[in-house]
């Protein structure tokens, strides 16, 4: 299998790349950045180790590499403030984000071909992205809440001083403020997360908490997510290289479900070679599921304003 990564010389993609190369799962990494050199040395970088890693092809290329790739992610974009808000970045991300569609078209793309965002704001831009590819909405998905997800895991295995994979809980809706942890499901070991030893409501508010004031922290602390991003990217196209069919929260066009239609965020979503296979309903609090719809309207209306 192989696959692009636009914006494959940031931090974001490089990471990314780094995670799919220990991965040793896919065949052959594209790194494509508008800053050639930058994306030269990131894959001289990643090919010194290959010997220690997995047999791999990893090249520096232009957009043309999208054409016969089988996935193709899109990290490139601008960077978030630390008191930004991931929708903040729209209007400074849209523009940036077209004009990547538009190459990626001139190109051209195989018929089935999963095009995977990961770009800010990752909802909308997914929502951008089947609008104006012009593929079938089930090959082409969002990030999500993927990385929100597997933050909250980790913060409450550490509270509780768990094995991180041990802890099942999940984050659905928007990436970004209006997103909302799915406490009713979540478990430890398979045991009920409100049963298990140590947990209050206390403890389950501040990890929340934490969580969504993760990115902004560690945008402060060191300039950007990079790490946790890269090992989130290399599990959805793992899910697709392998067609795992595992459930996860990648964000895809909603056509219904929770009763949320035309608008790209995150649900509990089978994802295997052919991209989104299914989308599951399932039950949640009635706050949980009032908190899912309101995101998706967030979302909604910030479509309706930016993306004319």
């Amino acid at each position: 299998m192989k696959v692009s990564i636009i914006g494959g010389g940031g931090l974001v993609g490089s990471c990314a790349a780094f995670a799919l190369q220990a991965g040793k799962i896919v065949r052959d990494i594209a790194l494509v950045d508008v800053n050639q050199e930058l994306c030269e040395g990131q894959a001289l970088d990643l090919l010194h180790g290959a010997s220690l890693m997995a047999d791999q092809k990893i090249t520096a290329n232009g957009t043309e590499a999208v054409k016969d790739s089988d996935v193709i992610v899109i990290t490139a974009g601008l960077r978030r403030k630390p008191d930004e808000s991931r929708l903040d970045l729209i209007n400074r991300n849209v523009e940036l984000f077209r004009k990547i569609l538009a190459d990626v078209k001139n190109h051209g793309v195989k018929k089935d071909a999963i095009v995977f965002v990961v770009s800010n704001p990752v909802d909308v831009l997914t929502y951008l992205a089947i609008k104006e590819l012009g593929l079938p909405p089930k090959q082409v998905i969002g990030l999500g809440t993927v990385l929100d997800t597997t933050r909250l895991r980790s913060m409450l295995a550490a509270r509780l001083d768990v094995p991180p994979t041990q802890v099942q809980a999940t984050i659905l809706g928007e990436h970004g403020d209006s997103m909302v942890a799915i406490w009713s499901a979540a478990q430890i070991g398979g045991l009920p997360l409100d049963k298990f030893p140590g947990v209050t409501q206390q403890l389950i508010a501040e990890v929340e908490k934490k969580t969504r004031g993760s990115g902004a922290e560690v945008i402060k602390k060191k300039g950007g997510a990079g790490f946790a991003v890269g090992v989130s990217i290399a599990d959805v196209v793992h899910s697709i290289a392998l067609d795992q069919r595992r459930i996860l929260p990648v964000s895809s066009l909603q056509t219904g479900l929770f009763g949320i239609r035309d608008v790209a965020l995150s649900v509990p979503t089978v994802v295997g070679r052919t991209g989104v296979m299914q989308c599951l309903e399932i039950d949640l609090w009635p706050k949980e599921r009032m908190a899912l719809v309101n995101s998706g309207n967030v979302l909604k209306e910030t479509i309706g304003k930016v993306l004319k």
